[in-house]
């Protein structure tokens, strides 16, 4: 009875591939520009959470406790995007990008007449940068799915 030698699994092409991207992405989220979205995105959605008391309109319970949920969210969804999930951040930019578009018009859906010059000016100005912010992230992450040949999330 003849055994025949197995191959190493280090050498298998697919933790090949698997390897490869990683190193890829783990490069595009250590350059100064991924720090700095990352960064901006983190305080955005901070801002965002505390705005109904930075900017007063805290009595707007509704729309108040709307801005710290979203906030919260955005906040964690773009923290950990580039640094922790790497094969995950282009579909949790993409809902970031949902988050900005809600929070641009949370201030005429929620319930309740929120819709004050003040709400309105707050949630459009920290909508449109969290979109922006969320925009070239899932450009970064959709970069790192190209060049690493994976098509799986354009099937997503």
């Amino acid at each position: 009875m003849t055994t025949q030698p197995r191959p190493d699994m280090a050498t298998h092409p697919d933790i090949l591939a698997m390897r490869n991207r990683h190193e890829m992405a783990e490069h595009v989220a250590t350059t100064p520009k991924a720090q700095a979205v990352e960064a901006m995105a983190l305080i955005t959605g901070l801002y965002l959470a505390a705005s109904p008391w930075i900017a007063g309109f805290n009595e707007f319970s509704t729309l108040a406790v709307n801005n710290l949920i979203v906030g919260i969210a955005y906040a964690v969804i773009m923290s950990g995007g580039f640094g922790r999930a790497y094969e995950r951040s282009h579909s949790m930019a993409w809902a970031a990008c949902a988050l900005s578009v809600w929070t641009i018009f949370a201030p005429w859906v929620v319930a309740g007449d929120v819709s004050t010059t003040r709400t309105i000016v707050n949630n459009i100005i920290v909508g449109v940068i969290a979109l922006l912010l969320a925009l070239i992230a899932a450009a970064a992450a959709r970069r790192v799915d190209q060049a690493s040949g994976d098509r799986s999330s354009t099937h997503r």
